[in-house]
């Protein structure tokens, strides 16, 4: 028997539904606006690179919707969990000010059971940018569940480029074609770590959940779907009228009169750095996780596990044919890995044929260990650009504060702790408790975890441990991050953009200090760090809350390379953290405290609404009106 699908909302939701109704009906009326959006989060059968599997969906979309709203604006997106295993969804990047609540982790949230449903309500406060939601328990975004975030500047606000002709969002990413959990007798990823295995080589990558285009017959298969990038030239009636004069003046129009697009790229994969490229174009980097850069041109870039980059792509090439979009492997052997590779194809709206030929050749830097680092260092701040306020990014002078706490957090190739093949920080391998230490805080609860991650790394072996670094509020934490793992790695803060301030090869000592860029290292919220390879950041803890900061490579979170930083005001108010929500699920030692839900149905899909004028809406404003 079927059973019916009932939407769960916490206690305000009806006053909520009225205040959507004024947002969406008379906006100038209200406060911040609301964006509100309904997700089915569920398991639909897809072949990316040609062999069936089970990938997941958001509302039947592999990847999910992208969510496009303005600084300060109210996100409400109502999830339904259609999976047959608990869900979170983390929002990489955005900052949830006072409010990690919505985190999405294990640190803070208990798990959307099987059949249930939860709504996550957070403020994009003061900040602007690209970024992307995922699915963070069970090493679920290995079979996808991930979709972008866009915070676009306020009216007035000026942005320090001109509007571009289009915006287009790029998931880049690994992709095995093994399930990330075991089903009926298939391999699992999920198992292959649970016994102490390496994942190996990944069987292809994927550009928006889709595979290579076939630019060559023996490396891809024939059959797979590809991604494909329409876009405009510039005006061909001008450049016809300039041919009737000249050759020359016609090669000068051409080179200037391309549209100018926005490229959102993401790396959402498992483990694989990925150097991207677009064929004859160059790329203009403006903008990376939040924060405007010095605006430079790349013909490629490196894009790290769990970065995001924007850049301006003119289209001021001729239309011969079509150009190649790539996203290769980096720091493997890369002649093995020559399967490894994304391609999509950019299609001008007057292309007289297919791409064809060699791919854009890769960096040649085989010999030359320091041609990505100083990529990376060559990325900086824009001091004179606004971003969520008026003020220059660089009014914030954070290297003139004095630091009050200093971590060395170091990670080695996983260890074998009791039994198991397990990943550290400082030698600790992060085992979640079964209630989130957040949700322990606010009913004092003892036990759950302790407060002695230690701020160097430990002597003597490894162990599994539940110990989170006491943060200061509103100290201004100094984070070491010493890769002495063969790999490479991303780390990221939850909660906050920090200022990478160095990276060198070789072992951090203090003074390494002496090469830190103190006037106009970037503000993000992941970072890589190399091989043999060191990378500082500053970070303001100035957002209170519990927040985790781990490694963005899928494995090494999986087998245990995280912590959380507790940042606690000693002055008990609201103004610093908002309340635990109404609708918060509950789990471990205070499951006593949950509400049972009925489980739902399983839908096809659900539309996702944003900005509803429903009549209902308009009634309920009708008779708040009223009365």
């Amino acid at each position: 028997m079927k059973m019916e699908r009932r939407r769960s909302f916490p206690a305000v939701a009806l006053p909520l539904l009225a205040v959507w109704a004024l947002v969406m009906v008379v906006p100038c009326f209200a406060g911040d606006p609301y964006a509100y959006f309904d997700w089915d989060v569920s398991f639909i059968t897809a072949a990316p690179l040609g062999v069936k599997q089970q990938v997941i969906g958001i509302n039947g979309q592999f990847p999910g919707p992208v969510v496009n709203v303005t600084t300060n604006w109210n996100v409400v997106v109502n999830v339904l969990n259609d999976l047959d295993e608990p869900l979170l969804i983390t929002w990489n990047g955005i900052q949830q000010r006072k409010n990690s609540w919505q985190d999405g982790v294990l640190g803070t949230n208990c798990p959307i059971p099987s059949g249930w449903n939860w709504t996550y309500q957070f403020q994009v406060k003061d900040q602007i940018g690209s970024f992307f939601y995922f699915p963070s328990t069970g090493f679920q975004r290995a079979a996808g569940g991930y979709g972008g975030v866009i915070v676009n500047n306020r009216d007035v606000i000026a942005v320090p480029f001109d509007k571009p002709h289009g915006d287009i969002t790029l998931f880049v990413g690994d992709w095995y074609n093994k399930d990330y959990k075991a089903r009926s007798l298939n391999p699992a990823l999920r198992k292959a770590l649970d016994d102490g295995k390496d994942l190996g080589m990944p069987d292809g990558v994927l550009m928006n959940g889709k595979g290579p285009y076939r630019y060559n017959k023996t490396l891809v298969p024939d059959g797979i779907d590809y991604e494909t990038i329409h876009v405009h030239p510039g005006n061909t009636s001008l450049l016809f009228c300039w041919q009737l004069r000249s050759i020359t003046s016609l090669t000068v129009l051409e080179l200037g009169a391309g549209k100018t697009y926005r490229f959102r790229v993401h790396n959402v994969g498992i483990s694989t750095s990925l150097n991207f490229r677009i064929q004859n174009h160059n790329m203009l980097l403006v903008e990376t996780e939040g924060s405007y850069t010095v605006q430079q041109n790349y013909t490629n870039l490196d894009i790290h596990v769990g970065q995001s980059y924007s850049f301006l792509v003119t289209m001021d090439q001729n239309a011969s044919s079509d150009y190649y979009i790539v996203a290769s492997a980096r720091f493997v052997n890369e002649s093995r890995w020559s399967r490894v590779t994304g391609v999509a194809i950019l299609h001008y709206s007057n292309s007289k044929g297919k791409a064809s030929g060699p791919l854009p050749d890769p960096p040649n830097d085989f010999y030359d260990k320091s041609f990505s680092m100083n990529q990376a260092r060559s990325i900086r701040w824009n001091l004179s650009a606004g971003a969520a306020r008026p003020n220059p990014q660089g009014s914030f002078r954070y290297g003139s504060i004095n630091v009050s706490q200093v971590y060395v957090l170091k990670n080695k190739p996983p260890a074998v702790i009791d039994g198991k093949r397990r990943a550290t920080l400082n030698g600790i391998s992060y085992s979640p408790p079964e209630t989130p230490p957040r949700l322990a805080d606010e009913y004092k609860l003892k036990g759950v975890y302790t407060l002695d991650f230690p701020s160097r790394p430990l002597k003597g072996a490894p162990k599994i441990g539940r110990s989170l670094i006491d943060g200061t509020y509103r100290g201004f934490m100094e984070i070491i991050f010493q890769n002495n793992d063969t790999k490479m790695q991303t780390y990221h803060m939850d909660g906050y953009a920090f200022f990478v301030v160095g990276m060198d090869y070789g072992e951090w000592t203090e003074e390494s200090r002496g090469t830190y860029n103190k006037g106009d290292g970037v503000a993000r919220c992941s970072t890589q760090v190399f091989p043999g390879a060191w990378t500082a950041i500053l970070v303001s803890l100035d957002n209170v809350g519990i927040w985790n900061v781990r490694a963005q490579n899928l494995d090494s979170w999986y087998l245990g390379q995280e912590v959380y930083v507790r940042v606690v005001n000693p002055e008990n108010t609201n103004k610093t953290e908002l309340p635990i929500p109404d609708n918060a699920l509950y789990c471990g030692r205070l499951q006593k405290y949950q509400n049972e839900q009925t489980p739902h149905h399983k839908t096809a899909s659900s539309a996702s609404a944003t900005y509803r004028t429903s009549g209902l809406l308009l009634l309920m404003l009708l008779l708040v009106g009223i009365a």
